[in-house]
């Protein structure tokens, strides 16, 4: 299965590659958001995974069924930037993380934090 990462990050690379192991994906990093603008990159792809900032519109998921994705899976909570309805109209599934660890959304606070009063 081919999965284009889009929004990725070196982070990304490394963990996903870590995971994928034995598993044998093909996967392709793919630094620039999905929007209509990079749809054509994601062609002849099986699936996609992409970040809270990528754009998952109508007019996205209609370039992604015509490209042969059947699965966007989204690495965040979050799905307010996927239209569902589309996605459920062309027949391709949508995959979210349920949750997130609270230890996981403390750690990133103080990491922020961290961050600002190095400046």
């Amino acid at each position: 299965m081919r999965i284009d990462v889009f929004s990725a990050k070196d982070y990304d690379r490394l963990s996903f590659e870590a995971e994928n192991g034995a598993a044998g994906h093909v996967l392709r990093f793919l630094a620039p958001r999905l929007g209509i603008e990079t749809v054509a990159l994601a062609k002849g792809a099986d699936a996609v995974c992409v970040f809270v900032n990528d754009r998952i519109d109508r007019a996205v998921i209609e370039g992604l069924a015509a490209g042969g994705v059947r699965l966007i899976a989204l690495r965040c909570a979050g799905f307010n930037n996927v239209d569902l309805a589309a996605a459920a109209e062309m027949g391709l599934a949508v995959g979210r993380v349920p949750a997130y660890s609270p230890h996981a959304v403390a750690e990133h606070t103080v990491g922020m934090i961290l961050t600002l009063n190095r400046k």
